[in-house]
């Protein structure tokens, strides 16, 4: 299966943190799944950071230099037509980086792995809830 890393989802698998689940978890790890992250993840964590909302050590450029090495993502390039279907995308009306993860997931053909609500009640995308 194919899933698209939330950013959340990416930091929390990152550190083995015990908000993603362990059915997640052994999913995301399994050596048939193939996992992707967006270009949008790393803006995103670099804006919370910015935000004083996340400390990324050393510092938040490293840190996703890092752990883009060091992990099997596929990157899902942010292109035109996921720029055209991120506003296409009618029940996101708020957070553009969200936008732009279904709009990407939606393209690409992948499975969005999240825990935020609004995305599992979205319906736009098949979605991997981690709940």
């Amino acid at each position: 299966m194919k899933f698209l890393l939330d950013t959340h989802i990416w930091y929390w698998l990152a550190l083995g943190d015990e908000r993603l689940g362990t059915g997640t978890r052994e999913r995301l790890l399994r050596e048939e799944s193939e996992l992707w992250l967006s270009p949008i993840s790393s803006w995103e964590l670099m804006l919370l950071v910015e935000k004083k909302r996340l400390e990324l050590e050393p510092d938040a450029a490293s840190w996703i230099r890092r752990e883009t090495a060091r992990a099997r993502f596929r990157e899902a390039l942010l292109n035109h037509e996921v720029a055209v279907t991120s506003r296409r995308i009618a029940a996101l009306a708020g957070d553009p980086a969200d936008r732009f993860l279904v709009a990407t997931a939606h393209v690409y053909r992948l499975t969005l792995v999240t825990a935020d609500r609004a995305l599992i009640e979205s319906r736009e995308i098949p979605i991997l809830a981690n709940l």
